[in-house]
């Protein structure tokens, strides 16, 4: 990896890009420290100050794709999760809406329609999540326990509550141009770019935290087991996501007037983790929503009560046998969405392609989905096991929940770096090609 950023820093071209996409970092950092208007700078670090050591609750998931920014209150508080989940929710419609289905099969122009519905999408789930932070933020809820979270927000009046959300608002479309803009002008894959850095960001203060926190030879012993457990899971994420099933598929010779094709051989690469980091996204928001019901509803009912109980603490036996349950089951469900047996069949089928021992058409699609089944198990079982990371280091080593090797932050970070190097490694192939006469 090393050696590719060398060889890249080399290259005119590619030394730019690296350049222009370190400047966008900057100021993508920067901004992460501009607090909106309407917000008590002091108060807010006073109650982070409180809250410093301890699970920060239902904001959790979104403060870590913030980089922090979320619980400061700052223009890029809501990052990119409004993004995110507006990319999810299109990529979900396409499989349910016959119209981005014809979209999606249109190549290049399609594609470019389905983008500009999902920046429309962003900005008014910015709109949404922004106006839900600063109701949050008003009403004290942010930071629970702290005696000055209700004046974060010293004057609620209507022009200044509108101000702050159209504020995050903007703030979210900057993030979003300045993800394109690496993606056009950079080193490209923009917005898990951002989410890297993002995610990467909150990794010194979470090992500092629990240095400080530790109880062996000064926190020493607690700090260096914690690098060790991140070095083993981070080369076992890189092993099983490397790994695929890799199904031959052979290409029946076609005469074509004089000419001869195909009579090729190749494969269908099925990934162990085929859903990658969206079925742990997808039960962390499932799991927020009871707790975030129960946290804004008033009295002291039996539901209230069990939720706050069983459901929002990540050590309790209910909530993780209900988060591995939720990761298991999305993995499945998105894998059924995203990947079409029946059509890669008929693709297959229509250029003659065949899978060997395997009859062409339905009963291809049969062998693929039987396939497809079997690695998903171990893919969907290796997820819940990642994901539980935080839970375990909850009870050894007394952290919070945003433990920085957590299942979450260790998938993107993995899954981000690799797909980064691999584009290096294929421009610099480009641009260093000796073609077959030398």
């Amino acid at each position: 990896m090393l050696t590719a950023f060398a060889r890249a820093f080399k290259t005119p071209d590619l030394r730019k890009k690296l350049l222009f996409t370190l400047g966008i970092i900057v100021v993508y950092r920067v901004g992460t420290h501009i607090p909106i208007p309407g917000v008590d700078y002091q108060n807010v670090q006073t109650c982070i100050d409180v809250a410093k050591g301890g699970s920060q609750g239902l904001f959790g998931l979104v403060n870590m794709f913030s980089g922090g920014a979320l619980l400061q209150i700052t223009i890029f508080a809501l990052g990119i999760m409004p993004y995110i989940t507006a990319s999810i929710i299109l990529q979900l419609l396409t499989v349910v809406i016959p119209r981005l289905e014809a979209l999606k099969k249109e190549g290049q122009a399609g594609t470019a329609k389905i983008t500009q519905y999902t920046r429309y999408l962003t900005v008014a789930l910015a709109i949404l999540q922004g106006t839900g932070l600063v109701a949050t933020a008003r009403s004290g809820a942010l930071f629970s326990g702290c005696q000055v979270a209700s004046e974060i927000v010293p004057d609620q009046s209507i022009f200044v509550t509108i101000t702050m959300v159209i504020t995050m608002t903007a703030g979210t479309a900057v993030v979003m141009w300045l993800g394109e803009l690496i993606t056009d002008r950079g080193i490209g894959n923009g917005m898990s770019i951002l989410m890297f850095i993002s995610i990467a960001a909150t990794f010194p203060s979470a090992l500092w935290a629990i240095k400080t926190q530790g109880d062996l030879a000064g926190g020493w012993i607690e700090f260096g087991t914690v690098i060790a457990v991140g070095l083993v899971m981070v080369a076992l994420v890189v092993f099983v996501e490397q790994a695929q099933r890799r199904i031959p598929v052979q290409y029946a010779k076609r005469m074509i007037g004089r000419r001869s094709y195909g009579g090729t051989s190749t494969y269908i690469p099925l990934k162990v983790n085929q859903a990658g980091i969206i079925p742990v996204i997808f039960a962390s928001s499932l799991l927020y929503i009871p707790a975030l019901i129960a946290q804004f509803s008033g009295g002291n009912s039996g539901w209230k009560t069990w939720i706050e109980q069983n459901l929002t603490k990540g050590d309790h036996p209910i909530y993780i046998a209900t988060y591995f349950t939720l990761i298991v089951f999305f993995a499945f469900f998105y894998v059924a969405i995203s990947f079409n047996p029946e059509e890669v069949a008929d693709n297959m089928k229509k250029y003659g392609g065949f899978i060997p021992g395997i009859r062409a058409g339905r009963p291809t699609a049969e062998y693929l989905s039987y396939v497809l089944n079997r690695i998903t198990w171990p893919g969907s079982l290796y997820l819940g096991l990642i994901a539980l990371v935080p839970t375990m280091a909850l009870v050894g080593f007394n952290a919070n929940q945003n433990f920085p090797f957590g299942g979450t932050s260790i998938l993107i970070i993995v899954g981000v770096g690799l797909e980064t190097v691999k584009q290096i490694e294929s421009q610099l192939q480009q641009r260093n090609y000796e073609g077959f006469l030398r």
